[in-house]
């Protein structure tokens, strides 16, 4: 008996390494159906193109897939798999929305994302994540943003004052990125949690769950490379043993991130109580909270109580929602907001039209409506095109989840010389929605597509736009994705967007440092003083805005028609995405 479980044992391994080696090497000898496709050479069959797929400074490699290529790209990924880097608007309609169930996140990133950020959006799929949008879609809408702009102006006027404080004097370097992160924390702490992490003052104390959502991403990326083992390791025993496990491990990255986690649940729990017990006492005691009731989870937790029982959340649920809307909407938005700025400091034209028009629909220091602050044509326009060329998230995934036809909108010659109107999608293969690739298309944008030009969005956009029906949920933009994993909070971001640059225009000049700023691509766009700079950052020159003696009145169309041609800060690099979700 012993001897015979001794040879099934060692039967199992064999078959099991073979199976591995099968997997890993197969390319190498069967012909795939995406070898036909046009695609970069790699110079590694062991890592394929992901280096410079994921290099921080990545354009010019994005430039020449989306200019060379074609609109469908066959990529090398580690062991010789296949990626598609696809902009194809019809394809992606497909994988986003038509069949997007068919094309779900890959495993690894849904369980690296559960065993994080705890059971929110970007850990569940199918009728869990269906069960979880529906309840969450009423917060994000425009009727609330409507009920919430206070809280934005009151958390903008204290970045103002804070900002103020510093150029009170002189003219100074301030680090932006700094700032516009501390401003988006607090945001979604106030509108979004009900929670105040931080009152935009110099010497305070950080708030330790402000820490750790800060800290997330940095902790994260430094193990990315196994993020790939997540769904084995999710599958290891209980998460008790889990635990006992990572502690066991001697290694530092994985001890600083289970410490991050932990952090950021335990407040999010510690919040969550507070204001569960809040709600319980009545709408009166909600009203003294620091959101007043309108933030959104609270409202999330009155809706959450009237729903049935099938379609409520369980507390472990609404945690974990916490917790990532609190890590979605920082770095995203105050990154992107940092861009803005950046672009503004290189053009002090349109710096000067955007104040000019900010100044004239406040009245010189007016808090604007929901409707009034939407309604500037300048400052959406310059919010619209910097989202365009420079979406904060760029890798963004998904897997098929069994053999699909993927349709396309243009025919695409293969490498046999043959047309292609559809292309065969093995099960597994991994899709890089091309997000870059579809935003600065020059089919359908024109051929200023790599160009920054606001006034593009105040004239009729190119009908070849139109016609191509980009799967976005936001004006013919990929930034925010679409179908049922777009980005929920987007309306969120561009509120707070536009409410802070706003203040911050109307009263301040933005003007370049003598440092060199540089953008990386990451899992989330950021700056740093040069090429190599590893500390994300944004030091520009501030100085308190000073209206000249005789100002003259000039119209937004005249302000938009009359854009200076300076040159725009360079779309390739050095100018310039887990969690896509806002």
């Amino acid at each position: 008996m012993p001897e015979a479980l001794g040879v099934f044992l060692q039967s199992s391994v064999i078959c099991a390494i073979t199976w591995t080696l099968w997997r890993s090497f197969r390319g190498m000898f069967v012909k795939h159906p995406l070898d036909n496709l046009p695609g970069p050479s790699s110079s590694s069959w062991l890592q394929g193109n992901l280096p410079q797929m994921f290099d921080k400074q990545g354009m010019p490699f994005y430039q020449d897939l989306i200019q060379n290529y074609g609109s469908v790209v066959r990529l090398q990924g580690a062991y010789g798999r296949k990626i598609l880097y696809v902009f194809d608007p019809r394809a992606m309609h497909s994988i986003t929305v038509k069949d997007q169930y068919s094309y779900e996140q890959p495993d690894w990133f849904i369980k690296s994302n559960l065993l994080t950020l705890g059971p929110g959006l970007l850990s569940t799929l199918g009728d869990h994540h269906r069960k979880q949008r529906r309840l969450l879609n009423p917060i994000f809408s425009i009727n609330h943003m409507r009920h919430m702009i206070p809280m934005f102006y009151d958390v903008g006027h204290k970045l103002r004052a804070a900002i103020d404080k510093r150029v009170e004097h002189a003219p100074a370097e301030i680090d932006m990125l700094n700032w516009m992160g501390r401003t988006a924390l607090e945001l979604i702490g106030k509108a979004g949690l009900g929670y105040s992490f931080d009152p935009l003052e110099e010497d305070v104390t950080p708030d330790v769950f402000a820490v750790a959502i800060k800290a997330y991403v940095p902790a994260l990326y430094a193990l990315s490379v196994f993020r790939w083992a997540m769904p084995y390791v999710s599958h290891l025993g209980t998460p008790a043993f889990r635990r006992r496990l990572m502690e066991w491990i001697p290694f530092k990255r994985l001890h600083r991130l289970k410490n991050v986690v932990d952090t950021m649940h335990r407040r999010a729990e510690e919040i969550y109580q507070e204001k569960k017990a809040q709600l319980d006492k009545g709408d009166q005691a909600l009203l003294l909270q620091v959101g007043e009731g309108r933030d959104l989870m609270s409202i999330l937790l009155k809706e959450n109580t009237l729903a049935s029982a099938e379609d409520r959340l369980s507390d472990e649920e609404l945690i974990g929602q916490m917790v990532t809307m609190s890590f979605a909407a920082m770095d995203t938005t105050s990154n992107m907001l940092s861009q803005i700025l950046h672009i503004l400091a290189h053009r002090p034209e349109v710096q000067d039209r955007l104040r000019h028009e900010i100044l004239e629909a406040t009245f010189g220091d007016k808090d604007l409506s929901y409707d009034e602050i939407s309604s500037l044509p300048l400052l959406d326009a310059v919010c619209r095109e910097t989202l365009r060329m420079h979406p904060p998230a760029t890798f963004i995934f998904r897997e098929a989840q069994r053999d699909m036809i993927l349709p396309l909108a243009e025919p695409i010659r293969g490498l046999d010389g043959s047309i292609m109107t559809e292309i065969p999608v093995p099960k597994g293969t991994v899709v890089h929605v091309g997000i870059l690739g579809s935003n600065l298309n020059k089919r359908t944008w024109g051929e200023d597509a790599w160009e920054w030009k606001p006034e593009r969005w105040l004239s009729p956009l190119p009908e070849a736009l139109s016609e191509a029906h980009i799967p976005g949920i936001y004006s013919n933009l990929m930034t925010f994705i679409g179908g049922g994993r777009a980005c929920i909070g987007f309306k969120f971001s561009q509120l707070e967007m536009k409410v802070i640059l706003a203040l911050l225009l109307s009263h301040f000049v933005f003007e370049l440092s003598d440092k060199p700023i540089v953008w990386n691509i990451s899992g989330i766009r950021f700056p740093t003083v040069g090429v190599h700079g590893v500390k994300p950052e944004l030091p520009l020159k501030v100085s308190r805005y000073a209206p000249p003696a005789k100002p003259t009145s000039t119209s937004t169309s005249t302000a938009a028609a009359s854009f200076a041609t300076a040159p725009a800060p360079p779309a390739v690099a050095p100018a310039s995405p887990l969690a896509h979700a806002w």
